[in-house]
């Protein structure tokens, strides 16, 4: 796997249970994946010296991410290295104008975009955006992730500004229709080179301030036929384009209940952590058997709902370890599920995940509060709710799980 951040690392775990040796291209030996695999080459994704070191008798080279430089994709797949997804297919998720204008062909609905590769293409930006209300999303064409590389612009004026900010710094800028959504959906879905392919429920991904921070899955209140129609783009999608591995699908769902595709994904996503422990097969095991080309795993859920939380880094690291923040988690909520990802912490990182399992749908409003208590508490080190395990009423909270006030009725 070329790559060795959290991803790498999970997909680690999976290749274990696979009887799997996963190797790693790591930046450093301190990477999450290179903390946790045997097999590191310390080495730059840019160079291809050592791509070709990482990629010496592997079976299959797959990433952690897209960021490979696409004429040293081409090197090693003139060498004969098999590559899962193959560069054909990659570069859609590399290169978001080389996406949008594919996804055009294909008839896939997404927003407007109009496309600036030159300073000449500024010339258009003012006009394109007063045709879509004003109001635009302004990207870079590569490298953005995470909500960087991407701004919101409140008129023309500010688009062309964004949009030539982009091409000082040597990169196209893709100025979209800023769509008035009703929520933001990822359809995940896998496929091998034998042409299988499978999804898991679609899931609804909630965003703050440009980072996903939950991921509710089965998406609540989405239709069956919506939710039918995401996986079938996302797998046509994942045909068209000739993936293998895991692609991530993101969707918005507009008010009047349209769906748009927003970008995608050719790894295991964020959106997809929540099958770790809420579905039949997890994003990374399936990542591993569709680039193998095993037969795929069943992808359904396990529990009417699953709730994700990540946990990202406070803008004071505690002074509590990492390790008795655990302690105090598992004797307040023993039922969650901790992935952590071994990074320093620091402001906005994500350092792990949460998983809460709910046994009715109707519990989604409490696990969302409990997992949102629960990854604040990881990161800060304080109960945001007030919360003391040295009280008496907490105390008797914490043996059993339930609210001090819901005792007296339970132990009747």
């Amino acid at each position: 796997m070329i790559g060795a951040g959290q991803l790498a690392r999970m997909t680690h775990q999976a290749a274990i249970g696979l009887g799997q040796s996963l190797r790693v291209l790591a930046e450093t030996a301190d990477d999450p994946a290179a903390q946790v695999s045997p097999d590191v080459v310390v080495g730059s994704y840019r160079d291809l010296a050592d791509l070709r070191r990482a990629a010496a008798g592997a079976a299959v080279v797959t990433f952690d991410h897209e960021h490979v430089p696409a004429e040293l994709l081409a090197r090693l797949a003139a060498d004969g290295v098999t590559l899962a997804p193959p560069p054909a297919a990659l570069r859609h998720a590399q290169d978001k104008l080389v996406m949008r204008r594919r996804l055009g062909r294909l008839g896939a609905p997404m927003p407007r975009f109009l496309a600036v590769e030159s300073p000449a293409d500024l010339d258009a930006v003012s006009g394109f955006a007063d045709e879509v209300g004003g109001q635009t999303v302004v990207k870079a064409a590569r490298g953005g992730y995470d909500g960087r590389g991407v701004v919101m612009a409140a008129d023309p004026a500010e688009a062309r500004a964004h949009a030539a900010r982009y091409l000082a710094g040597g990169v196209a800028a893709v100025v979209e229709q800023r769509v008035v959504m009703r929520r933001e959906l990822a359809a995940l879905v896998a496929r091998s080179p034998f042409g299988q392919g499978s999804s898991w429920p679609v899931a609804q991904t909630v965003q703050r301030d440009g980072i996903c921070v939950q991921v509710l899955a089965p998406a609540p209140d989405l239709p069956a036929a919506r939710a039918e129609q995401a996986q079938r783009l996302a797998l046509r999608i994942a045909a068209e384009l000739g993936v293998v591995g895991v692609l991530a699908v993101e969707l918005f769902e507009t008010l009047d209940g349209e769906l748009l595709v927003n970008e995608l994904a050719m790894r295991p996503h964020n959106s997809g952590h929540w099958t770790m422990d809420g579905a039949a097969t997890s994003q990374f095991e399936q990542h591993l058997r569709a680039v193998l080309d095993y037969p795929l795993g069943a992808t359904g859920a396990i529990a009417p709902v699953t709730v994700m939380a990540n946990v990202l880094g406070a803008a004071q690291t505690p002074t509590m370890s990492i390790d008795e923040r655990l302690h105090h988690l598992f004797a307040r909520m023993p039922e969650i599920r901790v992935h952590l990802y071994g990074k320093t912490e620091r402001p906005g990182r994500k350092i792990g995940h949460l998983n809460l399992l709910g046994t009715d749908s109707g519990d989604l409003a409490d696990l969302r509060a409990r997992a949102e208590l629960a990854a604040h508490w990881v990161a800060h080190g304080r109960w945001s709710d007030g919360y003391d395990p040295h009280r008496a009423g907490d105390v008797e909270q914490r043996r059993s799980g339930r609210p001090a006030d819901e005792q007296k009725e339970w132990q009747s």
